[in-house]
Order: C-alpha cells, then sequence, then structure tokens
C-alpha cells in the first residue's frame, strides 16, 4: 500500500518534482488545500482554512500517513494543529514561533550568538508617533513581527522614509496580522514577547549584505544536520534577488562557522522532527558572519537546484521527516555540478499583464536549451500588483531553473530564454493607479 502524503497548497511543478525522490513510487500526494489559499490568497482567515483541512482528513477513507508544507506562512503554523488532529507526531507550535515571529526568534538567536544577531527593536506602527519607539540610528530595516518574501520590508534611511511606509504598512498588515494572531494567543509565550503580536513590526540594524546564502537543514531526534548550502544573489537594490545558485561558493570556513551557529541556535528554537532553513550573510572584508533569519520549512525555490544537481529534490527531506524516518540525503547524482534560480522581476511598476508564453512555446524552449525549467507565475490580464508576493520595490512574475558545468554557461542559457520568452507589460498611469 503507498503511504499518503497530504500536502499543503500542492501545485503541478511540485507535484512532478515530487517524483524525483527516492521510492517516489511508493507514496501517493494529496493536495490538502489549494495553492490558490495558501500562496497568493488575498486574506486567510486561519479557523476556515483548519476546518476545510480538518474535515478533508477526516473523510478521508484511507490512512493518512504524513501532513507537510514546503510554503510560508499560513502552512508552517498551520502544520502543527493538523498533525495534532491527525494523530500524528509534530513539534510544538511554540517551535515554530521560535524561528517565525521576528522579535522572539532574535531574543531566542542573542542567547547563543548576541555577537552576530543585530540590534533590533519592536514597534507598534498604530501608534501615533512609532518612530519614537525606535532607538536605533538611520538607516535600518522595518519589517512586520510576521510576514513573507520581504513583503512590506522597507529599507529606511531618514524619519521621511519611516513616515512615507507606515501608511502602507497599516494599510497590509492586517493580512498577516490577523490570522497569525489567532494563534500567536493561543501559544505559551514568554512575558517579553506576548504583548508583540502580529500587529507589531521591528526595526532592525542593518549589517554588511555583501554575500548572503541559505543553509536548508533539519532536526531529527533533537539532532541538526546540514545538508546543502545556496548562495542569494541580489539586484543593485539590496531587497530584491536575482538569483539562487547551488552549491555556495562560499570558504569552506566561513560555513562551517555558519553550521555551527545554527546548530547551536537550532537547539534553542526547541524544533524537532522538522526541516528548516537558515539564512546569513557574509562580510568578506571583515570576516564576519550575520543571521538574518530562520524558516521552519524547505525552501520550494531550492528543489529544483537541488534536483539538478543531487538528482533528487529535496522535498525528500520534508517527506522522509513527515513520516517520522531519518533522512538520507543528499544523493549525490545529479545530472550538472551546479544550477541557479533566475527571478524574473519587472522594476518599472505596476502593470497588467498583456502577453505569457503560451504552454508550447515554453515546452519548445525547455526541449531546445537542455536543463532548463521554467515557471511562470501571472497570466494575461493579471494586475501585478494584486497577484505578486514579492518585495516592496519589484514585481516577480516568472522564475527560471538552470543547469550547468558553469557561471557561464547559466547565464548564456538564461539569456537565451529572456530572448524566447514573450511577455508584454501594459504600464499603469498615476491616474489609473
Amino acid at each position: 500500500m503507498k503511504k499518503n502524503i497530504f500536502v499543503l497548497a500542492l501545485d503541478e511543478f511540485t507535484n512532478k518534482l515530487f517524483g524525483t525522490i527516492h521510492n517516489a513510487d511508493q507514496y501517493q500526494y494529496h493536495a490538502l488545500l489549494p495553492p490558490e489559499k495558501i500562496i497568493h490568497a488575498p486574506n486567510y482567515v486561519m479557523s476556515d482554512l483548519l476546518d476545510e483541512a480538518r474535515l478533508k482528513l477526516e473523510h478521508f477513507p484511507g490512512s493518512v500517513d504524513a501532513i507537510v508544507s514546503f510554503w510560508d506562512f499560513p502552512a508552517t503554523l498551520m502544520l502543527p494543529i493538523l498533525r495534532q488532529s491527525a494523530g500524528l507526531p509534530t513539534t510544538s507550535i511554540e517551535s515554530i514561533l521560535r524561528c517565525e515571529h521576528k522579535y522572539w526568534s532574535r531574543l531566542v538567536q542573542s542567547e547563543v550568538a548576541q555577537e552576530i544577531i543585530p540590534r533590533v527593536v519592536p514597534f507598534n506602527p498604530f501608534d501615533e508617533e512609532p518612530l519614537n519607539q525606535v532607538n536605533l540610528s538611520f538607516p535600518f530595516w522595518v519589517k512586520p513581527v510576521k510576514a513573507h518574501s520581504s513583503i512590506l520590508g522597507f529599507r529606511i534611511e531618514s524619519s521621511d522614509d519611516f513616515y512615507a511606509v507606515i501608511p502602507k504598512i497599516r494599510e497590509g498588515i492586517g493580512r498577516f496580522s490577523e490570522p497569525f494572531n489567532e494563534i500567536f494567543q493561543k501559544a505559551d509565550t514568554p512575558s517579553k514577547v506576548a504583548p508583540i503580536n502580529g500587529n507589531y513590526c521591528i526595526a532592525e540594524e542593518i549589517v554588511s549584505e555583501k554575500n548572503q546564502c541559505t543553509l536548508e537543514g533539519y532536526v531529527f531526534d533533537g539532532k541538526t544536520t546540514i545538508y546543502g548550502v545556496v548562495d542569494s544573489l541580489r539586484e543593485e537594490n539590496p531587497s530584491s534577488f536575482s538569483r539562487y545558485h547551488y552549491p555556495s561558493r562560499l570558504p569552506k570556513d566561513v560555513l562551517e562557522q555558519m553550521k555551527d551557529v545554527t546548530v547551536r541556535v537550532m537547539q534553542r528554537t526547541k524544533l524537532n522532527n522538522e526541516p528548516f532553513n537558515i539564512e546569513f550573510f557574509h562580510d568578506p572584508e571583515t570576516g564576519r558572519i550575520s543571521l538574518l533569519e530562520i524558516n521552519p520549512r524547505i525552501s520550494k525555490s531550492h528543489c529544483p537546484l537541488f534536483y539538478f544537481v543531487e538528482g533528487a529534490s529535496h522535498q525528500e527531506v520534508m517527506v522522509d521527516l513527515g513520516l517520522g524516518c531519518k533522512p538520507e540525503y543528499p544523493q549525490g547524482k545529479g545530472r550538472y555540478s551546479m544550477a541557479t534560480k533566475f527571478m524574473v522581476r519587472r522594476y518599472s511598476g505596476d502593470a497588467i499583464v498583456r502577453r505569457v508564453p503560451r504552454r508550447d512555446e515554453i515546452e519548445a524552449l525547455q526541449k531546445d536549451v537542455d536543463g532548463v525549467l521554467v515557471v511562470v507565475w501571472v497570466k494575461e490580464g493579471d494586475r501585478l500588483s494584486n497577484v505578486a508576493d514579492t518585495d516592496s520595490y519589484s514585481f516577480e512574475y516568472a522564475n527560471i531553473f538552470i543547469g550547468g558545468e558553469s557561471e557561464e554557461e547559466l547565464v548564456g542559457k538564461y539569456q537565451q530564454c529572456m530572448k524566447r520568452l514573450p511577455f508584454e507589460f501594459e504600464s499603469l498611469t498615476n491616474l489609473e493607479l
């Protein structure tokens, strides 16, 4: 009998990558909730999402062997609740919050790695004078206590910058804070954290952002394992990523420092039998490393990169842990020695999508250019600001995953792809906005 794996936000592209993992024919995957209710939903009612998912699990005629997800909020906080309802072993909600609640996570990190943690201050954006709560020098970052994909994250250079973004934060933060608070208010939180709910933001000291990378790992039976490191390359503006690259090209001693910190920090979070990824910066001039954030999940964006290099998507780690098994990963059987993910973005303002590549055009491209996978996030008629969960400075509308043997080959394939992918946009005038 096949094991039944229920996946929050299962989509066609990710479902195909499940087929690359070890013993793939032994599993049957089921969409617990569709992507449109988890990934790009305009709002989330946590109680409704949980009720719908529970009902589907209760009426399933077979065994429920695992519940997993590769997505951020609200999926990460739903998993412990759904697993408990289904009688499956799970990490605690509090362990997820120690990773995801940006202020609580910084407190936890500081207990064992104070020297690499930037200064952070919580503030209420709905206060009359919120800047009075921020005792940091300019510049600094502001971010909601809970969001993802750099949504409502801003670099602040002056008080004018700060007060220019406060209305945007006030308008948009409820999309995450209201469902987040449904869970947060029931969690066992320390007195210093309990008042800092999802309506709060943090202001955070800016550290060197020259080299960023993500360590992919898991905790099994209390032991932390790192199985891969992915570099994150940025555009000229410091908020937008241009691409990810696997494996990392950072010096071995730097990676060892990061791994040592990761083991100490993950012990403090008390996350257990779960995958995670943890992000760091490295300043090559000073040698300093800085910890950015922890996500209690695998990175979906990295799945094709691991497939190209290791021969299997690291969804394998997520599935093994969901079934209560220790992962045996990576495989080291990929077709390429390196891989990259290019984020295709628009920087020239909001727009209506007038043309996207057809399925046959994408399939022809993937056939002609070896080691290429294309994912389009928009459809014709979409307004970018309505469909693209992205950072505050650009609109990400497609991804191109590429495997190869050199940097030159990766970039060359990307250029071929962009010449053959016919995207067209109609800019919106200020009047229409």
